[in-house]
């Protein structure tokens, strides 16, 4: 697969403001304990960003909108935003026993202004590693949540943003920018964020299936089992469009045997496969066994039908999620049919998407605290690899509309410096059924996605989105 690369440069106009929450915070909010759950995130940033094309060449808006009138809606909006989600304009401290919790002081969010001198068409998204870190992304130095908006050759903007992991889920991050767009254009906010930890309380007494044992382990173990792959293997960023057609297609070979697999069931299978087959014919593959895993979202599972909870919980703003995995030999996922790795998918999610696996996963870090403790597949040893599947069907891209049009593309910007891939499906910004996929995987497993299923993941290029 080649792409033309386009070299740009982004040179930083201001980077010494920050933007603060326009009221000041309520006395009793002053500190926010992190739940459980979030106490299982380790300290790492997400970025994510969202493209718009020169909004002055359509015609149709009735503004005329300069790059510094963008940025006052952007920094007003923001202030106004950041009264709602006070503790992303906050400080993460060590309390007492050491661990995390939020510091809800209005130290106010950096807000970054830069000017690269490149066409949104001519960036090249599909690989991020060079288009968008360290350029269109800012580096998060301090606080919660970083903002930088850049101006392009064009008169396009790339919004984008980078928060620190242990306060929000990417549920919470979609809440903040969906409400950040609303305010922007003076409507009121179609979501108010809960804080309400109280849904994440341990149980008196505590109970947990001994199978979140195999999935979590206290950090201590960690540095025991962990290991380094591969010196020469590196992980990269790529991102894909898929076709709907190819993700029916590959849902209608799933379900062959008289069953029905989810979509994101049906491609995390086939991820897996793909891979598997790679591996298993390559030369200087030495692992026998193969992990994969899937995040889940717990606040339908938590809410358990409760009208109440159902409500709080939509709005809960947080981490509110679970990693179940599956491992399997790579020659079995070779060997067996789609279906079969189907089926290994759904019967290792079928663990974790009930009420009482939150619930158990709540007392078993309430058990370990207050050391520290990670997801198992993150613990990645020299005999099993491992990717993690997130869905970001819920990434509203074309919602997060600031007044001056809809974005033509967006993704989250995973980059992180682990061993164990990152992929995330989300919705096409053209709302066909499509998907783009960001991958952030080692570059031996992308070079064997690439090889072997290129008729699926096709590099996304300026033409599918139809930059002009």
């Amino acid at each position: 697969m080649s792409v033309k690369i386009r070299e740009f440069n982004v040179n930083v106009i201001k980077t010494d403001h920050v933007v603060a929450a326009m009221l000041p915070m309520q006395e009793h909010c002053r500190r926010l304990p992190q739940s459980n759950l979030d106490l299982l995130l380790p300290p790492i940033d997400v970025g994510v960003f969202l493209c718009y094309q020169n909004p002055n060449t359509s015609g149709i808006l009735p503004t005329f909108w300069s790059f510094s009138s963008m940025v006052k809606v952007l920094k007003v909006s923001l202030a106004e935003t950041l009264v709602a989600y006070y503790p992303f304009a906050g400080d993460l401290v060590q309390n007492l026993a050491g661990e995390p919790e939020i510091l809800c002081n209005n130290a106010g969010v950096d807000f970054i202004e830069a000017w690269a001198d490149v066409e949104l068409k001519e960036i090249n998204l599909y690989n991020p590693d060079e288009s968008i870190e360290g350029k269109l992304v800012p580096k998060k130095k301090h606080g919660v949540l970083a903002v930088q908006v850049t101006e392009l050759k064009c008169g396009g903007v790339v919004v984008a943003c980078t928060f620190d992991h242990r306060v929000a889920d990417a549920y919470s991050a979609n809440m903040f920018l969906a409400s950040w767009a609303e305010l922007a254009q003076s409507k009121p906010l179609s979501q108010l964020p809960s804080f309400q930890r109280s849904f994440l309380f341990p149980r008196r007494p505590s109970y947990y299936d001994p199978l979140i044992d195999s999935m979590y382990l206290p950090i201590s173990a960690l540095k025991q089992e962990t290991t380094i792959i591969d010196h020469d293997d590196h992980v990269i960023s790529r991102i894909y469009y898929v076709k709907a057609e190819e993700i029916k297609c590959l849902q209608s070979l799933a379900n062959c045997n008289n069953t029905k697999f989810t979509k994101l069931e049906t491609f995390s299978a086939f991820l897996w496969k793909t891979i598997a087959n790679g591996m298993e014919k390559s030369q200087r593959n030495n692992h026998k066994n193969f992990k994969l895993g899937i995040v889940v979202n717990g606040r339908s599972r938590l809410s358990s039908g409760d009208e109440g909870k159902v409500k709080l919980l939509k709005g809960y703003f947080g981490n509110v999620i679970s990693i179940p995995f599956g491992q399997k030999k790579v020659k079995e996922l070779k060997e067996k049919s789609l279906s079969w790795v189907a089926s290994v998918v759904h019967e290792f999610l079928e663990n974790a998407v009930t009420k009482e696996h939150f619930l158990g996963l709540i007392d078993w870090v309430e058990k370990h605290r207050p050391e520290p403790a990670l997801a198992r597949i993150y613990a990645t040893n020299e005999d099993s690899p491992a990717v993690v599947v997130s869905s970001g069907q819920r990434f509203p891209v074309r919602e997060i509309e600031f007044g001056w049009g809809e974005a033509v593309f967006g993704s989250y910007h995973f980059p992180w410096e682990g061993k164990s891939g990152y992929v995330m499906p989300m919705r096409s910004p053209k709302g066909n059924g499509d998907w783009i996929v960001y991958m952030h995987m080692l570059k031996g497993q992308v070079d064997l996605v690439e090889a072997d299923a290129s008729n699926v993941f096709k590099p996304l290029t300026a033409e599918y989105l139809n930059l002009k």
